[in-house]
């Protein structure tokens, strides 16, 4: 027998002298609650015994100051992070200054989010602050209790003071953790689980553990998983491992920590640790051991399957062999409230001081208010100004000065709503109009103060509790049905790093909520949205906002539309096909547009006129007690996380979310004043999306305050909208097709890039597949086996090398998209397919975006470099498309890929491309043609459409034909910013020693240890 193993139990450790313990050659101890750690090194130094973890070196790892300095020492990456070290509960420190949105330690300053940890290692208690533009509050993670894991406190903004912290900045890993195990310093295991700090619900198997996946190591993971072992002299030790924007970190050591089911693991470890002990106690007889459990060789592989089957039905069934490859969908956000804006020219000290205060006391320069603090120096400036009551009319005469009080109060209701601030909903600008020169107060010479200066306050947009729920609800039907095969496999196919999932969004607070309820619904997560949205989703402004590149065209193109509504006869047109009516100027517009204004004008007198009386009353009852005392309080923050209206100011017959009537009587009159001018007696055409936006919003949300001709209003809007909108982006496909190009070029460059990525990894994995499906049956010598690997390894980096100068491929993305790879441990996994993953890419944008692909999508055809091809959207589906007048909120347009894997890789049909698009919640607030809309009418919700072909049942639209056709308007790879330097690792496939690891895995190792064992040494992700 080689080795005897002793436990040492609990009566002996703790009342029995080191003197009288069994004396051992190697021995396993380790801290934990109660555990005497000082005397078990008493006994190492009085028996000196193999230690497999060191007894001294325990004791860094309950406090994380240590823990973070042994790091740093040994050169391993840690979170950027900083100490606040108190000798006594809240003792105030001269280098520590806290404010809304940061927290500063030393000069050096912590943006929300971030992390704060007690410095005490066995205090598990770890807050998460988020930012206001987030909606604010905090998650405190904590040690599993039952199936929870963290919980988040949208109430609580300010950070603790009774300890010690670390505060170190918050690192987004796309809602996944790794957990990595050594055992000794050649050897780790990695597993990832589900990030405690997206939702808090902790995954569990039937037999109660926690769901977690085996993965794969990169090369700089595996040097820091060494390094970690060394530093700590800890042989069996766990530590957390963040993987972030393409590099990783350290962010937690836990010393002896192992496994909890996993018989690979089991049988490694117990191979690596008996190696171990013979090297310290017996190296004669280390080398005579094989390296691997005598039963466990030959083991049988496991057969290869599919990841996800086609079988979706939307464009024809294409056979068995079809797997999904990839998911690109752009996405609309979802029901918002109406957007708003007032413009004011203010000339009072106090505003202007503000100005001088937030710029930086340069007079000439503008600024813009945005966070709590800010905003109320603003509200606090704003009562001061606005009258508690009324004067007489012979002192309020002037029509400016009128004007000039209303917009005053207008701010002071908006800034007074919600009950606090976040900048996510409501930011001001301040811009210097006139200057004066003025004595400075050192009454020395002079200097430059402004006197006037132009107000721009910009609010509304939030998103409603309806477009929350109709977020999430279409991110649980993406979860069941854009993902043939796997239902609600989808979660563990996320789980597994086989899902490749990333979500884009853009700088607009309703998109980002939008993308955030979608990923709760899309990954089944829990809770509130603000965890959510910091955790998984990415902004990228550059991409999914503005439309500044298309600014002159769409002028031009709203222009032209006014002429053809406003002078019927002059902008009647002569070109253009009766039979296609979607190719005349102008499409879509009802024939008597002129005819509707006038009514639509009047109808909107109506409607503001019916809430100024209602507004009346609450200014009355304002002007007396205070708004405070009035309204009932409404919480944006904890509004986030609901999707159900709020019943008790329904009841109350106030109008539905935050808005009040002062407000709503704002936001009528200014529709009323902007549309028609009556001193010009003009109409002003671009108000009619506006109308029709709060018509709808008053008949959805606000259909209890009983508005006489709301209706009718409504269905005028309506109709005017419907061709106005449209037209916006284009008054005839021609320049559809060029304000198209100019405002998605960005995101249209993306997705080819996301495609060709897609292809790329598929390709890469599919041909040392095939070379490895040839038998190792002695009928080639090993010699050979590792020559066609290397073959295939080089045509592989020369795929990628190729990629990588002409097309920039490897995922090269933005800042936000640093494209490391993670892959499943196939060793480990129980998954047939860990080298097959699909990748899915989620861009959520705004109205203007959705227009601008679509008509791409089918008027590409039309540019001068593609003349003579067919659209890329059939006639059937460009029909569908003219008669849907709007992509209303959460609209989308879906590219799937799938990989045909019977047919060769250089056959173009070898990548299918499969569009699709939905109208949205395109449905009348007045239809009520079934159960279902009524049930969700009465909830303020619209149910959201579902997908419609682009493409003719059993057509096959190749990539490569995709890509002809777009690529003339999509941004070039090449001028998307660099990449980060590469890891060296890219995929399971990626680098040689993977390849070499997996021809090891099929060899006798009793037979060719000296092969196997060179092969081991460049691989400590497993012997």
């Amino acid at each position: 027998m080689l080795h005897m193993i002793i436990t040492f139990g609990d009566k002996m450790i703790l009342e029995q002298p080191v003197e009288s313990w069994p004396i051992c050659d190697c021995l396993i101890a380790f801290y934990s609650s109660g555990y005497p750690l000082k005397k078990a090194e008493a006994y190492a130094a009085l028996r000196k015994p193999f230690l497999v973890n060191e007894l001294g070196q325990q004791h860094l790892l309950h406090d994380r100051r240590k823990v973070y300095e042994r790091l740093e020492v040994f050169g391993i990456p840690v979170p950027k992070y900083a100490l606040v070290n108190r000798e006594f509960p809240y003792q105030e420190l001269d280098y520590f200054v806290e404010q809304d949105d940061f927290v500063e330690v030393h000069g050096k300053r912590f943006w929300k989010p971030f992390v704060e940890k007690p410095v005490d290692g066995d205090n598990h208690s770890i807050m998460i602050y988020y930012p206001s533009s987030a909606g604010g509050g905090m998650k405190e993670l904590f040690r599993k209790v039952g199936n929870r894991s963290s919980e988040f406190h949208p109430e609580v903004r300010r950070v603790r003071r009774e300890g010690s912290y670390i505060y170190e900045e918050f690192m987004p890993t796309g809602g996944t953790d790794v957990k990595v195990y050594t055992v000794g310093p050649e050897y780790a295991h990695a597993e990832a689980r589900k990030s405690p700090v997206v939702d808090g619900v902790v995954m569990r198997n039937p037999d109660g553990k926690e769901v977690r996946y085996p993965v794969l190591l990169t090369p700089s993971e595996k040097q820091m998983a060494r390094d970690v072992c060394i530093a700590f002299r800890q042989a069996v030790c766990g530590f957390d491992l963040l993987r972030c924007e393409g590099k990783s970190y350290v962010c937690d050591v836990n010393g002896w920590s192992f496994v909890k089911n996993s018989y690979k693991y089991y049988d490694d470890a117990a191979c690596v640790m008996r190696k171990m002990f013979l090297d310290a106690k017996a190296p004669h007889l280390s080398s005579t051991i094989p390296p691997t459990l005598p039963w466990k060789v030959n083991e049988p592989v496991q057969p290869s399957e599919g990841l996800t089957r086609q079988g979706s039905g939307i464009i024809g069934t294409f056979g068995q062999s079809e797997e999904l490859r990839c998911v690109i969908a752009v996405i609309r956000h979802g029901d918002r409230t109406p957007k708003q804006k007032v413009k004011l020219k203010v000339t009072e000290e106090k505003l202007l001081n503000l100005l001088l205060k937030y710029n930086g006391g340069r007079p000439r320069a503008e600024t813009k208010l945005k966070s709590a603090v800010q905003l109320q120096d603003l509200l606090d400036a704003t009562r001061m100004l606005v009258p508690r009551g009324r004067s007489g009319r012979e002192s309020d005469s002037d029509a400016e000065d009128l004007e000039h009080a209303e917009k005053l109060r207008q701010v002071k209701a908006v800034l007074e709503e919600g009950g606090h601030f976040s900048g996510i909903y409501r930011k001001v600008q301040l811009k210097p109009l006139k200057w004066t020169k003025v004595a400075k107060t050192t009454g020395e010479g002079e200097e430059e103060r402004p006197v006037e200066a132009l107000m721009v306050l910009k609010y509304g947009g939030v998103l409603t509790h309806a477009g929350r729920k109709q977020a999430e609800e279409l991110g649980r039907y993406f979860r069941n049905n854009m993902y043939p095969g796997e239902g609600t496999g989808l979660l563990r196919l996320h789980s597994t790093y086989r899902h490749d999932l990333k979500i884009y969004s853009s700088d607009e607070g309703r998109v980002q909520m939008s993308a955030a309820a979608f990923a709760k619904g899309l990954l089944d997560l829990e809770g509130q949205l603000t965890p959510i949205l910091v955790s998984l989703v990415s902004k990228d402004s550059s991409m999914l906002d503005g439309l500044d590149n298309a600014s002159i065209e769409m002028e031009e193109a709203k222009a032209r539309l006014h002429e053809i509504i406003t002078c019927p006869r002059k902008g009647s047109n002569e070109n253009g096909n009766a039979e296609v009516p979607w190719m005349l100027d102008g499409a879509g517009l009802p024939p008597n547009a002129c005819g509707l204004l006038p009514k639509l004008v009047k109808l909107t007198k109506k409607i503001t006129s019916q809430v100024k009386l209602l507004a009346k009353d609450e200014d009355e009852k304002l002007t007396q007690t205070g708004s405070y005392e009035v309204l009932p309080q409404y919480d944006q923050a904890k509004a986030l996380g609901t999707t159900n209206i709020d019943v008790g100011r329904i009841a109350a017959g106030l109008p539905c979310g935050s808005e009040g009537f002062l407000l709503m009587y704002a936001r009528w009159k200014k529709l009323e004043r902007d549309l028609y001018n009556e001193r010009k007696e003009r109409f002003d055409i671009t108000q009619i999306p506006d109308v029709y936006d709060s018509s709808k919003y008053d008949l959805l949300h606000n259909s209890h305050l009983n508005l006489e001709s709301l209706d009718e209003l409504f269905k005028v809007a309506q109709l005017l909208a419907d061709g106005v909108i449209p037209n916006e982006y284009g008054i005839n496909p021609s320049q559809k097709l060029k304000i198209g190009s100019k405002i998605a070029r960005r995101l249209l460059g993306k997705i080819l890039i996301d495609l060709r990525n897609t292809r790329e990894e598929a390709i890469s994995v599919a041909e040392p597949k095939s070379s490895m499906e040839q038998p190792l049956n002695g009928s080639r010598s090993i010699t050979e086996e590792l020559e066609a690997v290397s073959r295939c390894q080089l045509k592989i980096d020369d795929t990628r090398r190729l990629s990588s100068t002409s097309e920039k491929s490897l995922d090269q993305e933005d800042d936000d998209d640093k494209e490391t790879q993670y892959r499943l441990d196939p060793k480990y996994a129980n998954v047939r397919t860990p080298e097959r993953h699909v990748r899915t890419r989620l861009y959520f944008t705004s109205e203007s975006h959705i227009h601008s692909l679509m008509n791409v999508l089918r008027y590409c055809n039309m540019d001068d470099s593609l003349q003579g091809e067919a659209s890329l959207v059939c006639d059937n589906a460009l029909e569908r498309l003219y008669k849907t007048k709007e992509l209303d909120y959460m609209s989308y347009i879906v590219l799937r890929m799938f990989e045909n894997t019977e047919v060769s890789l250089e056959d173009p049909k070898r990548f299918r491309i499969e569009m699709t698009f939905s109208r949205g919640a395109d449905l009348s607030p007045l239809e009520y043609n079934d159960e279902v809309a009524s049930s969700l009418h009465q909830e303020h919700t619209l149910p959201i459409m579902g997908p419609e072909r682009l493409q003719e049942v059993g057509s096959c639209l190749t990539l490569e034909r995709l890509e002809k056709m777009l690529h003339p308007f999509a941004m070039p790879a090449e001028d998307f910013p660099p990449p980060s330097a590469p890891q060296a690792f890219a995929g399971y496939f990626s680098k040689t020693g993977g390849v070499f690891e997996r021809l090891a895995s099929l060899w006798p190792f009793h037979k060719q240890a000296n092969v196997t064992q060179g092969i081991d040494d460049g691989n400590t992700n497993g012997r």
